[in-house]
């Protein structure tokens, strides 16, 4: 079950992409606590925590597999939020860069004919079409609301009822 050596790296870059989206995730939030949106500060604070969960299906991937995982450089993209809609549209600029790479780790493992890493990538390539769906959509509604402060406060407390990642439920994705 040796993961090819291109493979590995990728995988090891995957789980970088993952910690960093993490991070990106957490400095949103902070983004929209400081914007007095406590609501949409807790769903990124949670996609954040999913992110972690993300990145540890692809290191216990790569172990069961008797590879070494590795953290590269997490390389902290600025991002400049000033209303909600910004936060989520870099949100979403994250998410179609994951996505891509998790598309790039599926053709990797088929040009390597390592079809052990298939269940595992196709589990993320159906997660990522839910997350940019889902950030899609909300931007939607952000962008339906406009400037009508009672509905972005509507938006902040329905977002704010996210419940929190669990770790074992989140391993099916």
């Amino acid at each position: 079950m040796d993961i090819p050596a291109k493979l590995l790296a990728a995988y090891n870059d995957q789980i970088t992409l993952e910690l960093t989206a993490e991070t990106v995730y957490r400095q949103l939030a902070i983004e929209l606590d400081y914007l007095d949106l406590p609501g949409m500060a807790t769903w990124m604070r949670i996609q954040a925590e999913e992110e972690v969960v993300h990145a540890n299906r692809f290191i216990d991937h790569v172990l069961d597999r008797d590879g070494h995982p590795e953290i590269g450089t997490i390389e902290f993209p600025t991002v400049k939020v000033l209303t909600s809609i910004d936060a989520f549209e870099a949100a979403l600029k994250h998410e179609q860069k994951v996505s891509e790479s998790i598309r790039a780790l599926y053709r990797l493992a088929r040009d390597e004919d390592d079809i052990d890493s298939f269940p595992l990538l196709y589990d993320f390539v159906n997660e990522q079409i839910e997350e940019e769906s889902t950030v899609s959509e909300i931007i939607g509604r952000i962008k339906m609301i406009g400037d009508d402060g009672p509905g972005i406060l509507r938006l902040d407390a329905e977002l704010g009822a996210r419940s929190t990642v669990d770790p074992e439920t989140a391993q099916g994705l």
